[in-house]
């Protein structure tokens, strides 16, 4: 059986091979990375019981890609609270809640890269590139903030930390990326 229900069937092996039913071919955790990011849709089951374990391979692959790279995508903060949800009464809502997070970063980013070449084009924006990253950053900010809200609706209780008031330098840096986002709203109605 080479698919199931369109999707490719990877099959992983006690030597911890994995098999591409779709192409007859060995592959790596690598080669499964680029399937994913290529959009491909697969499940990994194990050989022999047959169970899908397609969410443990896929964690396996995260774990190799944040110890090769270096580039850590998951913060230790991060994991620190997603460790803290296990066995909680809120584990139940942070896999739905994670997937819509990430649902709406991602239509958020391809929002902003078509308003970016809708506005610039070819062009060199020099170093306005800032600010969208900046707008990223803060895109990041406000969905942290909604997943903290959200916990506190359900755990009312919790011994959550007084709201601290905002610091000076982070204050100033909110002006900053004020200033600069009104900068670049003058730059697009000077172009139209």
């Amino acid at each position: 059986m080479a698919k199931n229900d369109g999707q490719i069937v990877i099959k992983k092996y006690a030597n911890r091979r994995l098999y591409n039913t779709g192409t007859s071919t060995y592959v790596t955790l690598d080669d499964l990375a680029v399937m994913v990011k290529k959009g491909e849709e697969f499940t990994v089951q194990d050989a022999k019981s047959g169970d899908d374990i397609t969410h443990s391979v896929l964690t396996q692959i995260i774990f190799e890609q944040e110890s090769k790279t270096g580039n850590t995508l998951l913060p230790i903060s991060f994991l620190r609270q997603l460790i803290s949800y296990y066995g909680d009464q809120m584990q139940m809502v942070v896999p739905s809640y994670l997937e819509h997070s990430m649902q709406a970063f991602t239509d958020q980013q391809s929002q902003m890269r078509e308003q970016i070449n809708k506005t610039f084009g070819d062009t060199p924006i020099g170093k306005n590139l800032q600010v969208p990253m900046q707008l990223v950053e803060e895109t990041v900010r406000r969905n942290t903030e909604m997943f903290q809200q959200a916990m506190k609706m359900f755990s009312p209780f919790a011994n959550a930390a007084p709201a601290k008031e905002p610091r000076k330098a982070e204050a100033k840096d909110l002006d900053e990326l004020k200033e600069q986002l009104r900068a670049l709203q003058t730059k697009l109605d000077n172009l139209s």
